[in-house]
């Protein structure tokens, strides 16, 4: 069989073959994608926050609770690359070892190539992939880059946001981008001085946001991954969320913004590519002869300036 048969047959060797393609650019994945692209119906949960916030950890933990409803589950954990080489640790497996034997849960580790906004270009891209497998739940961790950590809303159905009562966190989520993406609010490590404090403060921040969707009010939970304390009632607000959605006809919309998420990723892509070939260009850029959009519209072979 070839590969499309294989993807089909649900060879989970073929999936992880296709991921490859996929990530890599290559002509015969994006083939495949096109193929694929539109089946099934995955939830799909991004998990974002600070280095260091748990947020493996609480991934881990949910990845049980959905197994216990007897759920397929998916994770795409997006890990940092180096500027300077390219190459990734993609170490948040570690902290999933223990269902490496299950058939119905799948880890994928992706480097996030110099992406901004805590995501890998090809993360879309991937999450097709996981649908048309058939995954019931896909989970999506971002790098941990901070306040710039917004392009998962763009991409997730619901958003988790993890804070820790760590200093500055509570501070750091009032910053705008951050706070306003998140559906729901998870305080980890809550069993740590001045946890409740953390709680208090994004309530009555949360008081002053503007209107979410449809009304959605954010709830702000607690959570202490390693003991599984509170994984059932953020499991629970994440399902509130998704009927949410669905009673208010939002999907669709999440889905429209997945594909423009998608299609922005590639036009990056082939500016980063275009201006590591057009070193003569940027030269120019930098002894004053070429504006960087003259230059940008050479290096993208327009012709006519681009408003």
């Amino acid at each position: 069989m070839n590969l499309y048969e294989r993807f089909l047959a649900q060879d989970v060797r073929a999936l992880a073959r296709a991921l490859t393609l996929v990530e890599a650019g290559y002509p015969e994945g994006q083939a495949l994608l096109q193929r694929l692209r539109g089946r099934g119906k995955a939830r799909v949960v991004g998990l974002t926050g600070s280095p260091g916030s748990g947020k493996s950890s609480l991934t881990d933990r949910l990845i049980e609770e959905a197994r216990r409803r007897d759920e397929r589950v998916a994770v795409l954990a997006v890990d940092p690359s180096s500027p300077f080489t390219g190459g990734a640790i993609l170490g948040d497996r570690i902290r999933m070892m223990r269902h490496h034997q299950d058939p119905k849960v799948f880890i994928r580790s992706l480097a996030s190539r110099g992406a901004l906004g805590g995501l890998a270009g090809a993360t879309v891209a991937a999450l097709a992939l996981l649908e048309a497998f058939g995954f019931d739940r896909i989970f999506a961790e971002t790098v941990g880059v901070g306040q710039s950590e917004v392009d998962i809303a763009r991409v997730a159905d619901t958003t988790v946001l993890v804070l820790t009562p760590a200093a500055g966190d509570a501070v750091q989520a009032f910053k705008a981008g951050v706070m306003e993406i998140a559906d729901v609010f998870v305080v980890n490590k809550f069993d740590l001085p001045g946890g409740e404090r953390v709680v208090q403060e994004l309530k009555a921040t949360l008081e002053l946001a503007p209107p979410r969707p449809g009304g959605w009010k954010p709830p702000v939970l607690t959570a202490v991954a390693p003991r599984a304390e509170g994984i059932a009632e953020l499991f629970e607000a994440i399902e509130a969320h998704h009927q949410h959605l669905v009673a208010h006809r939002l999907l669709e919309a999440d889905r429209l913004e997945r594909a423009r998420f998608e299609v922005e990723s590639v036009i990056q892509e082939w500016g980063r590519r275009k201006t590591r070939e057009g070193q003569a260009l940027i030269a120019r850029v930098a002894r004053g002869e070429l504006s960087p959009e003259e230059a940008a519209m050479q290096l993208l072979g327009l012709s006519q300036k681009i408003p």
